[in-house]
């Protein structure tokens, strides 16, 4: 029988597999009647135990001798009758986050199956081999909301859209036509990462925030999508990075399985899977090394990256490395290599302005060339728009 409370964690799909388990008895039969991949269907019913084991109910534990998956022992009481025998335990629990954030990964990578593939589109047009450019946007905040009388400038979920893809299509259009287009979405895209509270995830700040968590993220997943397709148009290969940041470190997550998931049938899209916040792609001679900010400062960056992807830094003889995090512009060069810190697009939230915070909006298309490096830049500002 179908466990009521277990599918009260199920999405409408997920109770459609249970009961489908229900009425034929097992999952592989119940994969065939709906004519789905047993697979699909078992991690399926293993996302919803997942989901309800980390709110505290798994029916598969009695949560006094075992723990569900996702939490961890924290201790075990043994009761004693009045002789002195045992008579029962009591295991004490918490949550596991590591195995937790495992079981979130599992979930995305599960979800994004049953997403709609989008075909590959033929380009015809000429590029240059040599080239590459690299795109940035970094702490582009989607979901805050900001007031001019605090700040300067208005920020909103429908300000945050125009604004994005305004910049990025003018910086598209200045750009050279390169064969490598990389979107750089370096962290930081999404202003909160919770469906509760627009909170921080590590700290609990409270944050202002435009609008439910359901419009936050339709809002930045058709910002992502139009800034790839207006990559695709001009370049013959796009990669793209959906960095970790601190404000949106779960979101990332879902945000990297989903895009690749989406573009999976296209050939001209790479989007970078990597379990750290530290990146790295080589063009020829070239290292582009990226890292958001959040866990190493700028001076850390270059022996980080060196220890971390010695064949490609042995491999190059022209290296940089870009984050953000701090919202305003800085470059250094350093032994081997140039740490660039990018500024933001995002308006001035109360918290910046009252921290007496101020830095210049824009954003910078830069060129790489697979032998000589840095050859070209634009920079774009939101007062180009109009």
């Amino acid at each position: 029988m179908i466990d009521a409370q277990l599918a009260s964690y199920a999405t409408v799909r997920e109770l459609e597999y249970l009961e489908a388990v229900e009425k034929h008895g097992s999952q592989r039969a119940a994969a065939k009647a709906l004519k789905v991949d047993s697979k699909t269907l078992r991690s399926a019913i293993q996302r919803v135990q997942a989901r309800a084991a980390s709110k505290g109910y798994s029916p598969q534990h009695d949560m006094t001798h075992t723990v569900p998956d996702g939490f961890k022992v924290k201790g075990v009481s043994t009761y004693y009758d009045e002789e002195g025998k045992p008579r029962g335990q009591w295991v004490k629990s918490s949550a596991d986050q590591d195995r937790q954030d495992a079981i979130l990964r599992a979930a995305y990578e599960a979800m994004a199956q049953d997403l709609p593939k989008l075909p590959a589109v033929a380009f015809k047009a000429t590029t240059d081999a040599k080239l590459a450019t690299l795109y940035t946007l970094t702490d582009s905040h989607v979901g805050m909301l900001a007031w001019a009388k605090e700040g300067g400038e208005d920020w909103d979920l429908s300000i945050a859209e125009a604004t994005l893809v305004g910049c990025f299509a003018q910086m598209v259009n200045a750009s050279p036509s390169s064969r490598v287009g990389f979107v750089n979405q370096l962290g930081d895209f999404l202003h909160y990462d919770s469906a509760v509270a627009p909170v921080t995830p590590q700290h609990g700040h409270i944050l202002d925030s435009d609008g439910r968590f359901s419009k936050m993220v339709s809002t930045a997943v058709r910002i992502l999508r139009r800034v790839i397709d207006l990559a695709l148009a001009k370049h013959e290969t796009v990669v793209v990075l959906m960095a970790e940041g601190n404000h949106d470190m779960a979101s990332s997550v879902w945000l990297r399985v989903m895009f690749r998931a989406l573009y999976e049938n296209e050939p001209r899209v790479q989007v970078i899977d990597s379990e750290l916040p530290y990146y790295v792609h080589q063009h020829g001679k070239t290292m582009l090394a990226f890292h958001h900010g959040h866990l190493k400062k700028n001076d850390q960056l270059p022996i980080l990256f060196a220890a971390q992807f010695p064949k490609v830094w042995g491999e190059t003889t022209k290296r940089y490395a870009h984050c953000g995090h701090r919202h305003h512009v800085e470059e250094k060069e350093h032994s081997g290599i140039t740490v660039i810190q990018h500024p933001t697009l995002a308006a001035r939230d109360a918290y910046a302005a009252r921290g007496g915070w101020i830095a210049d909006r824009q954003v910078t298309a830069i060129t790489y060339h697979s032998e000589y490096g840095q050859v070209g830049r634009v920079t774009v500002s939101p007062e180009m728009l109009s």
